[in-house]
Protein backbone atom coordinates (compact mmCIF):
# COMPACT_ATOMS: atom_id res chain seq x y z
CA UNK A 1 0.00 0.00 0.00
CA UNK A 2 1.56 2.99 -1.19
CA UNK A 3 0.47 6.86 0.10
CA UNK A 4 -0.39 9.15 -2.31
CA UNK A 5 2.55 11.78 -3.59
CA UNK A 6 2.04 15.75 -1.86
CA UNK A 7 3.24 18.29 -4.06
CA UNK A 8 3.21 20.42 -0.66
CA UNK A 9 4.71 18.75 2.46
CA UNK A 10 1.45 18.30 4.89
CA UNK A 11 1.19 16.89 8.72
CA UNK A 12 -1.73 14.38 9.65
CA UNK A 13 -4.80 15.64 11.28
CA UNK A 14 -5.50 14.99 15.08
CA UNK A 15 -7.92 12.82 15.68
CA UNK A 16 -8.56 12.86 19.18
CA UNK A 17 -6.99 14.32 22.53
CA UNK A 18 -3.97 11.79 22.81
CA UNK A 19 -2.54 11.00 19.04
CA UNK A 20 -1.88 7.80 17.99
CA UNK A 21 1.93 6.83 17.88
CA UNK A 22 3.21 3.98 16.15
CA UNK A 23 7.20 3.24 17.42
CA UNK A 24 8.89 0.19 15.25
CA UNK A 25 11.71 -0.78 17.05
CA UNK A 26 14.32 -0.77 14.18
CA UNK A 27 17.34 -3.75 14.15
CA UNK A 28 16.55 -6.52 16.46
CA UNK A 29 20.15 -7.22 16.87
CA UNK A 30 20.35 -3.64 18.49
CA UNK A 31 19.26 -1.49 21.17
CA UNK A 32 15.84 -1.39 19.36
CA UNK A 33 13.74 -3.59 20.99
CA UNK A 34 15.00 -2.44 24.50
CA UNK A 35 15.06 1.11 24.61
CA UNK A 36 11.29 0.76 23.25
CA UNK A 37 10.05 -1.56 25.86
CA UNK A 38 12.02 0.65 28.38
CA UNK A 39 9.83 3.27 27.02
CA UNK A 40 6.86 1.67 27.73
CA UNK A 41 7.73 0.73 30.85
CA UNK A 42 7.72 4.44 31.91
CA UNK A 43 4.39 5.47 32.22
CA UNK A 44 5.08 9.04 31.50
CA UNK A 45 4.52 8.70 27.42
CA UNK A 46 1.10 7.49 28.19
CA UNK A 47 0.12 10.72 29.50
CA UNK A 48 0.74 12.50 25.99
CA UNK A 49 -0.09 10.14 23.39
CA UNK A 50 -1.40 6.27 22.38
CA UNK A 51 1.58 4.24 21.89
CA UNK A 52 1.07 0.99 20.03
CA UNK A 53 5.09 -0.63 19.06
CA UNK A 54 5.79 -2.98 16.10
CA UNK A 55 8.07 -5.35 16.37
CA UNK A 56 7.85 -9.52 16.69
CA UNK A 57 6.80 -10.40 19.74
CA UNK A 58 9.65 -12.80 20.89
CA UNK A 59 12.56 -9.96 20.71
CA UNK A 60 10.09 -7.85 22.99
CA UNK A 61 9.68 -10.74 25.25
CA UNK A 62 13.21 -10.99 25.41
CA UNK A 63 13.93 -8.15 26.70
CA UNK A 64 11.18 -7.51 29.44
CA UNK A 65 12.15 -10.23 30.97
CA UNK A 66 16.11 -9.73 30.64
CA UNK A 67 15.71 -6.11 32.01
CA UNK A 68 12.84 -6.99 34.44
CA UNK A 69 10.44 -4.46 33.19
CA UNK A 70 7.69 -5.87 34.69
CA UNK A 71 4.74 -5.04 31.54
CA UNK A 72 2.60 -7.40 29.57
CA UNK A 73 2.39 -7.58 26.16
CA UNK A 74 -1.26 -7.27 24.43
CA UNK A 75 -0.68 -8.51 20.49
CA UNK A 76 -3.73 -6.13 18.51
CA UNK A 77 -4.29 -6.96 15.19
CA UNK A 78 -5.65 -3.25 14.03
CA UNK A 79 -5.98 0.03 15.79
CA UNK A 80 -9.80 1.43 17.21
CA UNK A 81 -11.02 4.30 18.68
CA UNK A 82 -12.19 1.77 21.45
CA UNK A 83 -8.53 0.50 22.41
CA UNK A 84 -7.67 1.18 26.12
CA UNK A 85 -4.09 2.09 26.42
CA UNK A 86 -2.56 1.94 30.20
CA UNK A 87 0.57 2.10 31.74
CA UNK A 88 2.28 -1.19 32.15
CA UNK A 89 0.91 -2.88 28.82
CA UNK A 90 3.11 -2.98 25.43
CA UNK A 91 0.14 -2.66 22.69
CA UNK A 92 2.18 -4.76 20.15
CA UNK A 93 1.31 -5.38 16.18
CA UNK A 94 3.46 -8.55 15.69
CA UNK A 95 5.07 -8.76 12.12
CA UNK A 96 6.62 -11.87 12.98
CA UNK A 97 9.73 -11.67 11.33
CA UNK A 98 12.77 -12.63 11.74
CA UNK A 99 11.76 -15.75 12.49
CA UNK A 100 13.84 -16.43 15.23
CA UNK A 101 15.58 -14.51 17.91
CA UNK A 102 18.78 -12.91 16.28
CA UNK A 103 22.13 -12.77 18.15
CA UNK A 104 22.93 -9.26 19.86
CA UNK A 105 25.19 -7.13 17.84
CA UNK A 106 25.59 -8.75 14.58
CA UNK A 107 25.03 -7.53 11.15
CA UNK A 108 21.90 -9.48 10.24
CA UNK A 109 20.45 -9.42 6.40
CA UNK A 110 17.06 -10.86 8.30
CA UNK A 111 17.04 -7.80 10.67
CA UNK A 112 17.28 -5.40 8.15
CA UNK A 113 14.11 -7.22 6.34
CA UNK A 114 12.54 -6.87 9.83
CA UNK A 115 13.21 -3.26 10.01
CA UNK A 116 11.65 -2.26 6.76
CA UNK A 117 8.70 -4.25 7.17
CA UNK A 118 7.92 -2.79 10.34
CA UNK A 119 8.49 0.64 8.70
CA UNK A 120 6.20 -0.50 5.54
CA UNK A 121 3.56 -1.48 8.42
CA UNK A 122 3.85 1.56 9.91
CA UNK A 123 3.04 3.46 6.48
CA UNK A 124 -0.04 1.23 5.81
CA UNK A 125 -1.12 2.66 8.98
CA UNK A 126 -0.89 6.19 7.89
CA UNK A 127 -2.47 5.41 4.82
CA UNK A 128 -5.05 4.21 6.92
CA UNK A 129 -5.73 7.03 9.18
CA UNK A 130 -5.22 4.59 12.12
CA UNK A 131 -1.89 6.66 13.32
CA UNK A 132 -0.62 10.22 13.89
CA UNK A 133 3.03 10.23 13.49
CA UNK A 134 5.91 7.61 13.70
CA UNK A 135 8.55 6.74 16.16
CA UNK A 136 11.56 4.39 14.93
CA UNK A 137 14.52 3.78 16.80
CA UNK A 138 17.71 2.54 14.91
CA UNK A 139 18.34 0.47 11.80
CA UNK A 140 21.71 -0.94 10.95
CA UNK A 141 22.44 0.23 7.25
CA UNK A 142 25.00 -2.59 6.85
CA UNK A 143 21.98 -4.70 7.84
CA UNK A 144 19.53 -3.06 5.60
CA UNK A 145 21.88 -3.56 2.51
CA UNK A 146 22.26 -7.27 3.58
CA UNK A 147 18.75 -7.26 3.29
CA UNK A 148 19.19 -6.17 -0.37
CA UNK A 149 16.80 -3.20 0.50
CA UNK A 150 18.47 -0.39 -1.35
CA UNK A 151 17.77 2.87 0.54
CA UNK A 152 20.53 4.25 2.83
CA UNK A 153 18.24 4.69 5.73
CA UNK A 154 15.11 5.28 7.46
CA UNK A 155 14.54 8.62 5.40
CA UNK A 156 14.99 7.26 1.98
CA UNK A 157 13.13 4.30 2.57
CA UNK A 158 10.02 6.41 4.36
CA UNK A 159 11.01 8.76 1.01
CA UNK A 160 9.97 5.56 -1.50
CA UNK A 161 7.28 4.17 0.82
CA UNK A 162 5.39 7.40 0.89
CA UNK A 163 6.64 8.40 -2.89
CA UNK A 164 8.46 11.52 -1.05
CA UNK A 165 10.81 13.40 -2.90
CA UNK A 166 13.50 14.56 -0.77
CA UNK A 167 11.83 14.59 2.14
CA UNK A 168 13.04 17.23 5.02
CA UNK A 169 15.36 16.19 7.94
CA UNK A 170 14.94 18.62 10.79
CA UNK A 171 16.67 18.09 14.28
CA UNK A 172 15.14 20.10 17.51
CA UNK A 173 16.12 19.74 21.07
CA UNK A 174 13.71 20.32 23.40
CA UNK A 175 11.63 22.61 21.32
CA UNK A 176 14.94 25.30 21.74
CA UNK A 177 16.93 24.66 18.41
CA UNK A 178 16.06 23.55 15.48
CA UNK A 179 18.14 22.60 12.46
CA UNK A 180 17.77 21.46 8.57
CA UNK A 181 19.64 19.60 6.94
CA UNK A 182 20.49 20.71 3.29
CA UNK A 183 21.47 17.35 2.43
CA UNK A 184 21.74 13.96 4.56
CA UNK A 185 23.81 10.84 3.70
CA UNK A 186 26.36 11.90 1.49
CA UNK A 187 30.28 11.99 1.43
CA UNK A 188 31.82 15.11 2.29
CA UNK A 189 32.86 16.29 -1.32
CA UNK A 190 29.03 15.19 -2.38
CA UNK A 191 27.74 17.31 0.04
CA UNK A 192 29.65 20.14 -1.09
CA UNK A 193 29.25 19.57 -4.49
CA UNK A 194 25.26 19.99 -3.46
CA UNK A 195 26.09 23.69 -2.48
CA UNK A 196 24.10 24.89 -5.15
CA UNK A 197 21.75 28.69 -5.56
CA UNK A 198 18.48 26.73 -6.39
CA UNK A 199 18.93 24.13 -3.56
CA UNK A 200 19.38 26.44 -1.06
CA UNK A 201 16.65 29.01 -2.06
CA UNK A 202 14.15 25.48 -2.20
CA UNK A 203 15.33 24.70 1.26
CA UNK A 204 14.35 28.34 2.84
CA UNK A 205 11.22 28.31 1.25
CA UNK A 206 10.37 24.51 2.32
CA UNK A 207 11.75 25.52 5.71
CA UNK A 208 9.62 28.43 5.83
CA UNK A 209 6.83 26.63 4.89
CA UNK A 210 8.08 23.62 7.65
CA UNK A 211 7.57 26.00 10.66
CA UNK A 212 4.66 27.36 9.87
CA UNK A 213 2.86 24.25 9.66
CA UNK A 214 4.31 23.15 12.95
CA UNK A 215 2.44 26.21 14.46
CA UNK A 216 5.91 27.35 15.43
CA UNK A 217 6.08 31.42 16.55
CA UNK A 218 8.32 33.24 14.46
CA UNK A 219 10.02 36.00 16.36
CA UNK A 220 13.57 35.21 15.01
CA UNK A 221 14.76 34.91 11.11
CA UNK A 222 15.94 31.44 9.70
CA UNK A 223 19.93 31.61 9.89
CA UNK A 224 21.57 29.96 6.89
CA UNK A 225 24.81 28.51 7.61
CA UNK A 226 28.73 28.96 5.80
CA UNK A 227 30.28 26.21 4.16
CA UNK A 228 33.37 27.60 4.48
CA UNK A 229 35.70 28.47 7.46
CA UNK A 230 34.93 32.32 8.26
CA UNK A 231 31.80 32.17 5.53
CA UNK A 232 34.75 32.07 2.90
CA UNK A 233 36.01 35.32 4.18
CA UNK A 234 35.22 36.98 1.23
CA UNK A 235 36.10 34.38 -1.49
CA UNK A 236 39.75 33.61 0.13
CA UNK A 237 38.40 29.98 1.70
CA UNK A 238 36.10 29.40 -1.32
CA UNK A 239 33.83 30.72 -3.22
CA UNK A 240 30.32 29.04 -2.36
CA UNK A 241 28.96 31.30 -0.13
CA UNK A 242 29.61 34.39 -2.91
CA UNK A 243 28.28 32.56 -5.72
CA UNK A 244 25.64 29.88 -4.42
CA UNK A 245 24.69 31.06 -0.80
CA UNK A 246 24.05 34.36 -0.84
CA UNK A 247 22.20 34.69 -4.15
CA UNK A 248 19.99 32.24 -2.52
CA UNK A 249 19.38 34.45 0.67
CA UNK A 250 19.11 37.53 -1.24
CA UNK A 251 16.30 35.62 -3.24
CA UNK A 252 14.53 34.43 -0.17
CA UNK A 253 14.27 37.44 1.06
CA UNK A 254 12.90 39.59 -1.80
CA UNK A 255 9.99 36.93 -1.44
CA UNK A 256 9.54 38.16 1.74
CA UNK A 257 11.29 35.53 4.40
CA UNK A 258 12.97 36.47 7.22
CA UNK A 259 16.49 34.82 6.66
CA UNK A 260 19.57 35.78 7.19
CA UNK A 261 23.24 34.31 6.20
CA UNK A 262 25.54 33.01 5.75
CA UNK A 263 26.72 33.19 9.19
CA UNK A 264 30.20 30.44 9.90
CA UNK A 265 28.88 27.50 11.35
CA UNK A 266 31.73 27.80 14.18
CA UNK A 267 29.60 30.66 15.72
CA UNK A 268 25.78 30.33 14.06
CA UNK A 269 25.00 27.16 16.55
CA UNK A 270 26.18 29.50 19.42
CA UNK A 271 24.22 32.44 18.39
CA UNK A 272 20.61 30.05 17.81
CA UNK A 273 21.36 28.49 21.42
CA UNK A 274 20.98 32.35 23.17
CA UNK A 275 17.87 32.86 20.87
CA UNK A 276 19.07 34.81 17.83
CA UNK A 277 17.37 32.16 15.34
CA UNK A 278 14.01 30.21 14.71
CA UNK A 279 16.02 27.61 12.97
CA UNK A 280 18.81 27.24 11.18
CA UNK A 281 19.87 25.81 7.74
CA UNK A 282 22.94 23.47 7.85
CA UNK A 283 25.20 22.87 5.08
CA UNK A 284 25.27 19.08 5.60
CA UNK A 285 25.17 16.28 7.65
CA UNK A 286 27.82 16.88 10.42
CA UNK A 287 27.62 20.31 10.24
CA UNK A 288 24.44 20.36 11.99
CA UNK A 289 24.59 16.63 13.50
CA UNK A 290 27.91 18.15 15.39
CA UNK A 291 26.46 20.76 16.91
CA UNK A 292 22.93 19.63 18.15
CA UNK A 293 24.63 16.02 19.46
CA UNK A 294 27.29 18.18 21.65
CA UNK A 295 24.80 20.59 23.36
CA UNK A 296 22.52 18.02 24.39
CA UNK A 297 22.78 14.18 22.57
CA UNK A 298 19.93 12.75 24.80
CA UNK A 299 17.24 15.28 23.97
CA UNK A 300 18.02 15.68 20.00
CA UNK A 301 15.29 14.68 18.05
CA UNK A 302 15.04 13.94 14.45
CA UNK A 303 12.11 14.71 12.21
CA UNK A 304 11.43 14.17 9.13
CA UNK A 305 8.91 16.39 7.40
CA UNK A 306 7.40 16.77 4.11
CA UNK A 307 5.69 13.72 4.04
CA UNK A 308 2.18 12.52 4.35
CA UNK A 309 3.08 11.29 7.72
CA UNK A 310 5.08 12.89 10.58
CA UNK A 311 8.00 10.76 12.12
CA UNK A 312 10.30 11.34 14.68
CA UNK A 313 13.22 9.19 15.41
CA UNK A 314 16.18 8.88 18.29
CA UNK A 315 19.65 10.66 17.16
CA UNK A 316 21.78 7.77 17.91
CA UNK A 317 22.15 4.17 16.09
CA UNK A 318 21.97 0.71 16.93
CA UNK A 319 25.12 1.23 19.64
CA UNK A 320 25.50 -2.83 18.43
CA UNK A 321 28.38 -2.91 21.29
CA UNK A 322 25.92 -2.64 23.96
CA UNK A 323 23.37 -4.77 22.76
CA UNK A 324 21.91 -7.27 24.94
CA UNK A 325 23.88 -5.65 28.03
CA UNK A 326 20.44 -3.78 29.72
CA UNK A 327 22.10 -0.57 29.82
CA UNK A 328 20.68 1.40 27.21
CA UNK A 329 19.13 4.62 27.86
CA UNK A 330 15.63 5.25 26.44
CA UNK A 331 15.65 8.49 27.26
CA UNK A 332 15.83 9.68 23.73
CA UNK A 333 13.23 7.46 22.24
CA UNK A 334 11.17 8.74 24.92
CA UNK A 335 11.87 12.47 23.87
CA UNK A 336 11.17 11.60 19.99
CA UNK A 337 7.81 10.42 21.37
CA UNK A 338 7.40 13.73 23.29
CA UNK A 339 7.84 15.87 19.73
CA UNK A 340 6.05 13.05 17.66
CA UNK A 341 2.98 13.96 20.21
CA UNK A 342 3.33 17.76 20.67
CA UNK A 343 3.76 18.21 16.45
CA UNK A 344 0.66 15.46 15.91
Amino acid sequence: MILKPMEQPVLPERTSEKPAIVITVGDPAGIGPEIVSKAIANAEIFKICRPIVIAELGILQREIERNHLGIKIEAVSEITDQMKFLPGTLALINIGIPDRLPEYGKVNRDCGRAAFEYLRKAVELAEEGRISAITTAPVNKLSIKAAGIPYAGHTEILGALTETIDPLTMFEIAGEMRVFFLSRHLSLIDACRMVKKDRVYNYILRCEAILNQLGIQRLKPIGVAALNPHAGEGGLFGSEEIEEIIPAVELARKKGIDVVGPIGADSIFNMSRKGAFSAIISMYHDQGHIATKTLDFERTVSVTLGMPVLRTSVDHGTAFDIAGKGIADPTNLIEAVKTAARYS
